[in-house]
């Protein structure tokens, strides 16, 4: 287990666009791409803002020609991941049979895992809609007809739009991946504990490399309302540009983004061998669970510190050896200060000291894509010394997560944070690539 593995590829997909570039810029410039919901009318909802994806995305554009019959059994979570894969593939210089037919593969396909963090995927209000509509009576739903006949008018393949591990299913069969694979469903932890089984699996030479990852979208009548229920929304009084502000004393909620992306998970040797790039080592990953309820809301800074002890303790680092944290920041009050807690647990002083680096202002909360955002963001910062803009009006007491412009900075280890509804706690600290 003592094989070195890193990150060579990049494959963001966020409401600002697809790939790193557009996000990273946006980041530096300290733009939010939170906005007025457009997918659906959220009028009634109490919380009117998200950050979406663009309208005019379209999966078709995205799979190659001999696959876009799998269109139809794609949810958008779905396209997401693939988009992804292809971008992280893209990026770092890998081919498969999804990126080029008629070219060699990189690698043999059974070097090549997938893991994949999903949501419980709502099925399409539409569809559902008009076959229910069949079993309602003037006494109301007749859940006895639903059963006998009504379930009948859905498209027979509706399922497959909405288990979850679609999205590792389209994507291993488009880029012909045959090594390991794994779909996690872990809420905002998801896509770190995939790239802590991606680590796992090349450690162990299942494979030399791992579409890793995750992605999401809540942007869906019944997805949506669900989240509205916990509490942990919003109300958006404050609008787009100060809608969720992090560790703040007037924070009263976060905002759903969507999207998320895919990361190329990869050993050293095999980065080496083939002339690839290094962008980030992993170097400790630690992973706790907290008793919570179904809202999220119980956030516990003992369990979300001891994930952090034990990623220092795997990297052989000392707490004063991380230059800089991306917490979830999500602006929840109650997980945010578990988070705040964990942190001065961990890094006493020295707390006050840590660069914060706030994704969810700028691209909401991504759910069980959100970590895939928040790695690659914290890759990019070590590959290019540089840390973005944080929005905000206020300075924060205690912690560096006051409003200031980007700036370059020396970075070896950054610490990647996420505490998710149903309790799971991730660390996953990276080290510079160079």
């Amino acid at each position: 287990m003592s094989r070195r593995v890193g990150i060579s590829g990049l494959g963001p997909v966020t409401a600002f666009g697809i790939g790193i570039d557009p996000l990273w810029s946006a980041l530096l410039e300290g733009r939010t791409a939170i906005d007025t919901i457009r997918q659906f009318d959220a009028s009634a909802f109490g919380c009117p803002l998200a950050a979406e994806v663009a309208d005019d995305f379209r999966i078709r554009d995205h799979v190659p020609k001999h696959y876009r019959k799998a269109i139809k059994v794609m949810c958008r979570d779905t396209a997401f991941a693939i988009v992804g894969s292809n971008t992280a593939l893209a990026h770092a210089g890998l081919t498969t049979a999804g990126t080029d037919r008629d070219a060699d593969p990189t690698m043999p396909p059974n070097r090549m895992g997938c893991q994949i963090g999903a949501g419980l995927i709502c099925s399409d209000v539409n569809e559902l809609g008009v076959a229910m509509v069949t079993s309602q009576t003037d006494d109301g739903f007749d859940l006895g007809h639903w059963g006998r006949q009504g379930m009948k008018e859905l498209t027979p393949l509706w399922l497959l739009k909405s288990l979850p591990n679609m999205l590792a299913c389209h994507v291993t069969i488009v880029h012909e991946c045959r090594g390991p694979s794994n779909t996690i469903t872990c809420w905002e932890s998801s896509a770190a504990l995939s790239l802590m089984e991606s680590t796992r699996v090349i450690q162990r030479h299942a494979a030399d490399a791992c579409l890793s990852g995750g992605a999401e979208s809540r942007q869906n009548v019944l997805a949506f309302h669900r989240q509205v229920q916990t509490g942990r929304l919003t109300d958006g009084a404050r609008g787009a540009e100060r809608a969720v502000l992090p560790f703040h004393c007037d924070a009263d909620g976060t905002v759903l983004g969507e999207g998320g992306g895919l990361l190329i998970v990869e050993a050293l040797d095999h980065i080496e061998q083939r002339g690839g790039t290094l962008l980030a080592e992993i170097l400790g990953t630690g992973s706790t669970q907290t008793i919570d309820d179904w809202t999220g809301l119980g956030a516990d800074a003992t369990s979300i510190a001891d994930a952090i002890n034990l990623a220092l303790a795997q990297a052989n680092l000392s707490p004063d050896d991380i230059d800089a944290i991306v917490p979830f920041g999500s602006g929840i009050p109650a997980v945010d200060d578990a988070e705040r807690c964990a942190m001065v647990d961990v890094f006493g002083d020295g707390a006050a000291t840590k660069e914060l680096i706030l994704l969810t202002p700028a691209v909401g909360n991504c759910c069980s894509g959100h970590g895939s955002v928040q790695l690659t963001v914290a890759a990019k910062c070590l590959q290019e010394g540089m840390l973005p803009a944080r929005r905000g009006d206020d300075a924060i007491d205690g912690l560096l997560a006051g409003p200031v412009e980007s700036r370059k900075a020396d970075l070896r280890h950054v610490l990647v944070l996420s505490t998710s509804m149903g309790g799971q706690n991730t660390a996953v600290i990276l080290g510079g690539g160079a």
